[in-house]
């Protein structure tokens, strides 16, 4: 099973370097390339025309949703922690970019280094003080916490710096990763991040570290017996979410060239949870999976239902729900055990004794 999710694995990555190219050649628009190019240069201007253009932004949205999904996994779906502020930290990582580059005219890797910085500091302070209180305490503590920052980005007394109400834009990154003059360029970008991103949390989650987050999840009075500290694992875990939701944060403005206060709203949280939820809880990759599926699932619905598509969405996330208790890869992994173990029974039945 190992050697066929490998397999998957790098079946996907290859479909996903090699979508530019094939979006180029199959939906571009060839009337739009300048005449006299040949070969790979062709086929970069042809991903950078017509619906190809259009698609690599839906994936790169894809992706970045992906790694906030992830973030939100670790805490919910390894350690057992229920959050409902993740958002803050999603917003902060586009603000604090934002600001930086903006304002401050940092370039785009100083204020990238920031973002890291704050994400870590954030998430080190708000982890120390939630983690005073369990369960449905902690998740209106999060709740709280982002609920502050979302009120201080629509605070008019920082109009000058966080636009307020209307957000903070004009937040351009150097001219060779300008998504809307380089989408290609942006993609493989967002792309590499990604996959730095899932082979981090792929290693904490299988780390001893993991194990012991993966433990706590399952029982917290067992671990601290055994003499762990539940504390110390618990804000691990949320140092290492809030510092990757923040860097997806960071990404996401710097693809829609700014950010606005509703990426810090409970909205965005309920999202990240949905995205969670339908992939799978504690998988990693069925957050991505679920990430893809209600960014798709929204954007259709939208097209077909207009402004009441969120009933629809909300009708789809029900039957999932019941149909697919464990998410659509944790659902996939169990009947798949399932099947095995039963096939496994039929054999040792057959047997002749």
């Amino acid at each position: 099973m190992k050697l066929q999710a490998r397999n998957l694995n790098w079946l996907l990555v290859i479909l996903l370097i090699a979508f530019p190219f094939i979006a180029g050649l199959t939906i571009g628009e060839p009337a739009q390339v300048k005449p006299g190019l040949r070969g790979f240069n062709r086929l970069i201007a042809l991903a950078e025309t017509g619906h190809a253009k259009f698609w690599q932004g839906m994936v790169i949205q894809m992706l970045i949703l992906g790694v906030f999904a992830m973030s939100y996994d670790l805490l919910l779906g390894y350690t057992g922690i229920i959050s409902f502020g993740h958002a803050m930290f999603y917003g902060t990582g586009g603000y604090v970019l934002g600001l930086l580059i903006k304002h401050a005219r940092w370039s785009l890797w100083e204020a990238l280094g920031a973002v890291i910085v704050v994400a870590l500091l954030q998430s080190f302070i708000i982890g120390a003080l939630s983690l005073r209180v369990r369960g449905v305490y902690l998740a209106m503590v999060t709740l709280a916490f982002a609920e502050f920052f979302y009120i201080l980005a629509e605070a008019t007394d920082f109009r000058q710096y966080t636009g307020a109400d209307d957000g903070l834009h004009g937040i351009y990154p150097p001219l060779f990763l300008n998504p809307t003059e380089h989408r290609t360029n942006f993609y493989f970008f967002t792309l590499l991040f990604f996959a730095i991103m899932y082979m981090a949390a792929r290693r904490l989650v299988n780390s001893p570290t993991g194990q012991v987050m993966i433990a706590i999840r399952e029982n917290e009075a067992r671990v601290a017996m055994l003499g762990y500290n539940p504390f110390i694992y618990k804000l691990i875990a949320i140092m290492a979410s809030g510092l990757m939701a923040s860097l997806a944060g960071a990404l996401n403005a710097l693809f829609n060239l700014g950010v606005t206060p509703s990426v810090l709203s409970v909205s965005t949280t309920i999202e990240v949870i949905a995205m969670t939820i339908v992939g799978g809880v504690g998988t990693l990759s069925g957050p991505i999976l679920g990430a893809a599926i209600v960014h798709l699932l929204g954007y259709w619905l939208n097209r077909i239902f207009g402004p009441s598509w969120m009933l629809f969405f909300g009708i789809a996330f029900v039957l999932i729900v019941v149909f697919l208790p464990y998410g659509i890869v944790g659902t996939w992994r169990a009947r798949s055990f399932q099947w095995k173990e039963a096939w496994r029974r039929y054999l040792r039945y057959i047997k002749p004794i």
